[in-house]
């Protein structure tokens, strides 16, 4: 059994800031690493040690792989914990940390190799008997094949990346005449932002749910689910919202929803913690979308409805440990939801907003946790995601942790620039939320201003004052209900435009 003293976290920001937390609580050592915009972020002088790895760019800091593993063997690290996002579901950073005999906090490097690459995953999961959305188990050979298999399994269709995800390379197409350059588009996009042009074809499902089941599993065979999250308040196929359990789910899909998870991960031979994610319809069919082989942004949510600590069990299976329990004794603990708190203005199509954080004061109370990794003072960029903080909320029941939820956002204080909290307090009051009715187009089909509710419920809702009938009312109020934000002259036009 390896034994961990120190552990270099490979990640900024909050991230950062939970993984030092259980490290601290187990008695573990830390060493955080750090570009220059990030010399005395929260994740830097939390931890027992830092050291500066580069310039703001990714590739010249947090992506660089030597700069890191240089950063472990100075510092003395026997681990390395990713994060995620960077180089979490990197192989070849796994495979290097192996090879400099430094153990890294995550599953296999085959099956991050394999579960990364989204046509051999559909491969595997076809062997496996898990169900697929009908489309294409390989990349695309040419433009005609994918035209061939949209016109035979039916539009509409997903153009997808083969290699990575967060919603980039991902056209939709309603038609063959647009068939084409969508994917185009889709495999230009692709090489941009993965280096990897290959795309494939995969049905889209119409009033689809996201769905999630976190797995953990130990070197000894043992794998349990952790049961399920709901994912789908998402913008840009990135998500803002989560709960857990799913509202969608009753107890027979439930079960048939975590026990295939359970076989996903078998598939593939997975230690650690991951995440296998779903597609579910209409008709409650659900088919396999992708593995994260990671942790997850929205892991607290699982933690506060089954009281584990992720990271915690993650750190103890790569040390060789057992989990200590079976699958019946993990049980359900009441609701959970948790909302993303980024520096974007929702108002404008959730653009990224950048400034100081002039003040930045969290919520508390029974059943309110903060993964916060930004401070009073800090400057938010353009240099990595807009993720400052999550929201975490727990109660016995959804009704009331949705109550909680609403609460805590109208106490989150945040000055200096747009955070996503009103579109959040946005989302808690809306009937197809409330009702649990709602799907992965709910920002399209409900977050305008003209059609979901009225001038005045928006207004209260989101901490606006709108421009009204007289022309009197020019100016808008912050997240806070502070007149501290740059103003717009009509904004109620404006966005209905």
């Amino acid at each position: 059994m390896a034994t961990i003293n120190k552990i270099l976290i490979a990640n900024r920001g909050e991230i950062a800031v939970r993984i030092i937390r259980t490290c601290k609580s187990l008695g573990i050592k830390s060493v955080a690493v750090y570009s220059r915009p990030d010399k005395t972020s929260p994740h830097v002088l939390l931890a027992d040690e830092s050291v500066f790895i580069g310039e703001a760019a990714s590739s010249q800091s947090y992506l660089d792989i030597d700069k890191i593993i240089d950063a472990a063997h100075n510092t003395g690290a026997d681990a390395i914990h990713p994060g995620y996002g960077f180089l979490s579901e990197n192989s070849l950073f796994a495979q290097r940390c192996s090879d400099e005999g430094i153990i890294f906090l995550g599953p296999s490097v085959e099956a991050i190799r394999v579960m990364g690459d989204k046509t051999e995953a559909r491969k595997l999961m076809e062997k496996a008997g898990i169900p697929l959305p009908p489309g294409t188990t390989t990349a695309l050979k040419s433009i005609q094949e994918a035209v061939e298999t949209a016109n035979s399994i039916g539009y509409p269709v997903l153009i997808k990346a083969a290699a990575g995800g967060g919603g980039k390379g991902m056209r939709i197409v309603y038609d063959e005449a647009n068939i084409q350059e969508a994917t185009r588009a889709a495999q230009s996009e692709a090489k941009n932002a993965f280096g990897d042009e290959r795309v494939y074809v995969e049905k889209y499902l119409e009033e689809p749910r996201h769905i999630e089941v976190q797995i953990i599993a130990d070197q000894h065979g043992n794998i349990c689910h952790l049961f399920d999250r709901e994912c789908s308040i998402q913008r840009r196929h990135q998500k803002v919202v989560e709960e857990a359990p799913s509202p969608f789910l009753d107890d027979l899909m439930r079960k048939e929803i975590t026990n295939t998870a359970v076989e996903v991960a078998r598939a593939c031979d997975y230690v650690g913690a991951g995440t296998v994610e779903f597609l579910a319809d209409k008709n409650r069919n659900f088919y396999f979308l992708e593995m994260n082989t990671r942790l997850q942004v929205e892991h607290p949510i699982t933690e506060l409805i089954t009281g584990v600590d992720l990271v915690e069990l993650q750190i103890r299976v790569a040390s060789g440990e057992k989990l200590g329990f079976n699958q019946e004794d993990i049980t359900l603990i009441g609701h959970a939801v948790e909302c993303r708190i980024c520096a974007e203005d929702p108002t404008e199509q959730f653009l990224p907003s950048t400034g100081l954080i002039t003040r930045h004061d969290t919520p508390t109370g029974p059943g309110v946790r903060v993964d916060a990794g930004v401070r009073t003072g800090q400057e938010i960029t353009i240099d990595y995601d807009p993720l400052m903080a999550k929201l975490v909320v727990h109660a016995e029941s959804r009704t009331k942790a949705l109550e909680r939820m609403y609460e805590a956002l109208s106490n989150y204080r945040i000055s200096g620039l747009r955070t996503t909290i009103s579109f959040c307090k946005f989302v808690m009051k809306h009937p197809s939320f409330i009702q649990g009715t709602y799907n992965t187009h709910f920002v399209k089909e409900h977050y305008t201003t003209d059609t979901s509710v009225s001038r005045e419920e928006f207004a209260s809702i989101a901490g606006i004052i709108y421009f009204n009938k007289s022309g009197s009312t020019n100016d808008r109020k912050d997240s806070n209900g502070e007149h501290n934000q740059p103003q717009y002259t009509n904004w109620w036009t404006k966005r209905r435009q």
